[in-house]
């Protein structure tokens, strides 16, 4: 999304949103804001090697950084039922130390529990330190104060009172929780009621989230605490944090950290693209690529590629982003992209299978806001086996959606030319 489209995110910020609007303002006007930084790049990548092949894993692992490691299981867990009772269950056993970093953080029922979970936990004397959007963090005046008088430390991220008012419009928009630095949890789910259930009726979404144990849990924790250092200045560190990691499954991975000064996210993207020779799958809720990455995808699909991608359908919750991503798609079905609109309820899944290989999955989307200036959490994923897992959840999101055609692609909205200035 654009600077833009944050202040019309969510209508019970109405007044946030109005802060954020003028710092987007300023963004669009002044350098800083949305500047394509760090490792961005601008030309198209050449597509060298298969995503499944050694090729790609030493140039994923050198460029993107860290290495992948081996030893890794991965548990995909599949919408709220799923979700939360794994996620509440890790924290219920944490013994030393628990790290929680999140965007949407809202006093609801399930609010609640993870409050309540994590202040009987600081009590108990295990060490919670939590990063909360200022802006997506809802939870009230009274939640906070219960969680800092348990003694947990609460980090309100880039709130509006810093001196520079561009910082508010730099989210962090990770979903990360690990629990003695032995267990993490990664994906697309925030603390919200609109993730419980099981994607069952329109009020609860569709989304994945990964239980994460091995070697690459250390890489995770270190991307939580590249904000804990940056916003506490003191390093959080010895066996509480970063114990010996045992092998324990056959996954290669890597923990993926972008941010507005490192935009490894969309060099991930465009690479993965780049070496999808038969088939590339995509599914994400907010899909609007730039003219760099629709020719990446348009070229994978005319050299031979199968490239499908399911975005949400009228159950969305930024429409403007719907009509906007749109006016794109009569560029991608003409070069034999398959688009697909899911049907049932919002789906929020953010998942990449490329030639039934590689894998990201996290709180990356697929737009400018994510590359250039929000703080993301990806994890890369080789293992032929929990491709196939993630293709078949693909492929029965397939089935509830409906195919696009050239004539679902609609009009212009008066919306779209601010939204598309900076795609």
């Amino acid at each position: 999304m654009t600077c833009l489209l944050l202040t019309l995110s969510r209508r019970a910020h109405r007044q946030r949103a109005s802060a954020i609007l003028i710092a987007s303002g300023l963004g669009l006007l002044m350098p800083g804001c949305a500047l394509r930084t760090g490792k961005q790049p601008r030309q198209e990548i050449a597509p060298l090697y298969s995503a499944g092949s050694p090729e790609f894993r030493q140039s994923a692992g050198a460029l993107l950084g860290p290495d992948f490691v081996s030893g890794n299981n991965i548990t995909t867990l599949v919408n709220g039922t799923q979700i939360f009772p794994a996620m509440l269950s890790a924290i219920h056993s944490a013994k030393h130390s628990i790290n929680f970093e999140t965007y949407i953080f809202s006093d609801g029922q399930i609010g609640r529990q993870f409050i309540e979970a994590l202040t009987e936990r600081a009590r108990a004397g295990v060490k919670v330190s939590a990063i909360l959007d200022a802006y997506g963090t809802k939870i009230g005046a009274k939640n906070l104060a219960r969680l800092r008088e348990a003694g947990v430390e609460v980090v309100n991220y880039h709130s509006i009172f810093w001196l520079d008012p561009r910082r508010y419009n730099h989210r962090t928009h990770r979903k990360l929780l690990i629990v003695d630095g032995e267990i993490a949890f990664v994906g697309g789910a925030c603390i919200a009621d609109e993730w419980m259930g099981n994607a069952d009726s329109p009020q609860h979404w569709r989304d994945n989230h990964y239980q994460v144990i091995g070697p690459v849990v250390a890489q995770l924790q270190a991307i939580f605490m590249a904000n804990w250092l940056k916003t506490r200045g003191h390093v959080l560190h010895s066996a509480d944090y970063f114990p010996p990691l045992a092998s324990t499954g056959s996954s290669l991975a890597q923990a993926l950290r972008s941010s507005a000064g490192n935009a490894n996210l969309d060099l991930m993207y465009l690479l993965a693209i780049a070496s999808a020779q038969k088939t590339l799958r995509i599914e994400n809720p907010y899909f609007l690529p730039d003219a760099l990455t629709r020719k990446e995808l348009t070229d994978a699909a005319r050299r031979g590629a199968k490239v499908e991608i399911i975005v949400p359908g009228k159950f969305v919750d930024h429409k403007i982003v719907r009509a906007a991503s749109k006016r794109h798609w009569p560029e991608l079905l003409r070069a034999g992209i398959k688009i697909y609109e899911y049907q049932p309820t919002m789906v929020h899944v953010k998942l990449m299978v490329v030639d039934d290989a590689f894998v990201s999955v996290g709180s990356g989307n697929f737009d400018n806001r994510s590359i250039q200036m929000n703080d993301e959490a990806n994890l890369d994923v080789l293992d032929r086996d929990f491709a196939a897992q993630q293709t078949r959840l693909f492929e029965l999101d397939k089935k509830q959606s409906k195919e696009m055609t050239l004539d679902d692609t609609g009009g212009f909205h008066p919306l779209q030319g601010t939204v598309d200035s900076q795609l």
